[in-house]
């Protein structure tokens, strides 16, 4: 039986919170303008600018698996998420004194594997510090400083490149890895427990070596995961092309208000998504982690049905708006009932990443296909095909996927002395 770790301090769990406000400003802080600067400053044709743009992406997409496998086995996460800071922060300043094609896309590249290290190392130092117990409503407080980031990211870069030069935001964005990287640091080592980071609770009495050591076959032998799996690629994929149609949409009605259009969708649904992450993560707790889910399943084919009803462009943005509700909820409820079904496998991390794998392919399939639709029968029936997709998604998710949470790691509280998560459980049986 292994020690039981200590509770975690109030610098540490202060540390985490401004850990994730600024990972938010450092890790999409560049994305969204590279293609306005790529063109406006460097001018750039749409070809290069979209290879650029994909480099991240795919670089990122291929990743995902092995970068969450690596941080599984990473004793150092403090210190490996400073490192992969001040790469970031350095990719930004490339882009600005490297003007060539391939120091761009080389950067991009770089950036896109770093970029996809941060969720399951900050998702892996959570469970470290709080353990089980207590994920579920830090991670709720992660999300809920994060999307704050978001939405002070996008403003502070939209005044920046409005105020000053396009630079500036790269600029600002390695001033932001600098302060990060001092604030993670603020985090104490000691209180990250290695093996509560990747699934191994306080009680697990099972050794490493006697669990099936591929992670791939345990997720397809997991059935609860596999159809977790399946019902969140079906997610993404409807609701990964929503924002991109609705900007499509707006700019042939409205050409003139369709940036300022999309700036509110964008930040009005991250500040949406404020409220609801913590309140996600108060309610997985109390309610179970399959009915909070389920309201962020709803939420979606909802979306596509009411984006048909009309073009006013204040009703489209406003009905974009929910979209915060689905991405909150997705956000603190995906990293829980990963958490429970890989509790006592070591294998959180890597899950993390098969699932985040998956849930891109979905997303990148995504726009493609409902560019078909829209060519050859307009928006409303890309928007009823998304809706349906969603709808399906949630039926096979209410239908078929069972409960997660344990009556054993959660409940009330843990008292300060007393931050054991009870016995062990194994993957759950189909």
């Amino acid at each position: 039986m292994r020690p039981i770790p200590p509770a975690p301090s109030k610098r540490t769990l202060r540390a985490l919170d401004a850990v994730n406000f600024l990972m938010a400003d450092v890790h999409t802080g560049v994305g969204p303008f590279l293609a306005i600067y790529l063109a406006a400053s460097l001018h750039w044709n749409p070809r290069d600018i979209g290879v650029a743009i994909s480099a991240a992406g795919i670089a990122g997409l291929v990743a995902q698996t092995p970068v969450g496998a690596f941080v599984d086995r990473l004793h150092y996460k403090r210190e490996a998420l400073a490192v992969g800071t001040a790469l970031l922060g350095i990719g930004a300043l490339a882009v600005v004194f490297f003007h060539s094609f391939a120091g761009v896309v080389g950067a991009q590249i770089v950036m896109g594997v770093v970029g996809t290290f941060f969720p399951p190392a900050m998702a892996g130092m959570t469970l470290g510090i709080v353990g089980l117990r207590g994920l579920d409503l830090r991670i709720g407080r992660n999300e809920t400083f994060n999307h704050a980031g978001n939405v002070f990211a996008a403003v502070a870069a939209g005044l920046l490149g409005y105020w000053f030069t396009r630079r500036s935001i790269f600029y600002s964005t390695a001033v932001f890895c600098a302060v990060t990287i001092i604030a993670i640091f603020f985090i104490r080592s000691r209180e990250i427990d290695f093996d509560r980071s990747r699934g191994l609770e306080t009680g697990d009495d099972k050794k490493e070596g006697s669990r099936p050591s591929s992670g791939f076959l345990e997720v397809l032998m997991n059935r609860p995961l596999l159809i977790f799996t399946i019902s969140v690629v079906l997610f993404h994929f409807a609701n990964a092309a929503m924002l991109p149609l609705i900007g499509e949409k707006l700019s042939r009605g409205h050409p003139r208000g369709s940036s300022l259009y999309m700036a509110v969708c964008i930040v009005g649904a991250q500040t949406v998504m404020i409220p609801v992450a913590l309140a996600a993560g108060h309610f997985a707790r109390s309610w179970g982690r399959k009915a909070v889910f389920l309201i962020g399943f709803a939420a979606l084919p909802i979306r596509g049905a009411l984006y048909t009803l009309t073009d006013n462009p204040y009703f489209l943005v406003g009905v974009q708006l929910m979209d915060g509700i689905g991405a909150a909820i997705f956000g603190v409820v995906s990293v829980l009932v990963i958490a429970d079904l890989t509790r006592g496998t070591g294998r959180f991390n890597f899950t993390q990443g098969v699932v985040a794998t998956a849930t891109g392919l979905g997303a990148s399939l995504s726009n493609g296909i409902t560019g078909f639709i829209v060519q050859r029968a307009g928006f409303n029936a890309a928007f009823l095909f998304l809706a349906g997709v969603a709808t399906f998604a949630l039926g096979m998710f209410w239908i078929f996927m069972p409960e997660t949470k344990k009556t054993g790691n959660s409940g009330k509280t843990p008292r300060r002395k007393a931050s054991t998560d009870g016995p062990s459980m194994a993957w759950p049986s189909p």
